[in-house]
């Protein structure tokens, strides 16, 4: 089994989400011993943003041959998308920063999101390709959203990595949320209690379904 973790959070070690997908991947590895392990941190090295150079896996068929600069951007997204659909587990770590997920993180996501690799159109509209995976989202944020209608208005954090994964295919995602960690200590020690009893449950869970499979 491969494993990819993800690292998105700009604060390093005082990061949660860091802590969160470390966490994550460890009671995984304990679940799932001999699960190998890829790790990126896109705070420390993001591709590019989308532009007309990093966009030569959407040329069409007889475009004019690349430049020196997109053949290197292809090479990344070649890479970046590889790795993505060779994984089995996805572990994500994903702040909240302005009401959505850091830029770096976005930039990944568009470089893995391409046509005919990680999902397709047809007749009846798109359709994923990169399914059977599993997801875990480290989900931190330092206001609460999640309890009223007009903070999961604001929210496009979960939400939108519930829509993209699901437009790749990918039905099985899973959220650790922390929130509320910037509203005092009583407060960041209740979430944090929380995402503790959220990773427990998915490493039971985890363990559960390898105890099937191996019966099987």
């Amino acid at each position: 089994m491969k494993l990819l973790h993800i690292d998105s959070s700009i604060l390093a070690a005082n990061s949660v989400s860091r802590a969160l997908t470390a966490q994550i991947v460890a009671k995984w590895q304990a679940s799932h011993p001999g699960t190998s392990v890829d790790y990126l941190d896109l705070a420390a090295s993001a591709p590019s943003h989308l532009s007309v150079d990093s966009l030569g896996f959407r040329m069409p068929p007889g475009a004019a041959e690349p430049t020196d600069v997109q053949k290197r951007e292809n090479a990344i997204s070649e890479a970046l998308v590889s790795q993505f659909l060779a994984a089995d587990v996805i572990v994500v770590g994903a702040p909240l920063y302005n009401f959505s997920i850091p830029s770096q993180l976005k930039a990944w996501i568009d470089r893995v999101a391409q046509v005919g690799r990680t999902f397709k159109y047809t007749e009846k509209g798109p359709q994923g390709l990169a399914g059977g995976k599993t997801v875990i989202v480290a989900s931190t944020r330092g206001g609460v959203y999640s309890t009223s209608e007009g903070g999961r208005a604001m929210e496009h954090q979960e939400s939108y990595l519930q829509t993209v994964f699901g437009f790749l295919g990918i039905t099985d995602v899973r959220f650790v949320r922390a929130e509320g960690l910037a509203m005092g200590e009583a407060a960041k020690t209740q979430a944090l209690e929380a995402a503790a009893l959220e990773i427990r449950a998915i490493a039971l869970t985890a363990a559960n379904e390898a105890s099937v499979v191996r019966v099987a």
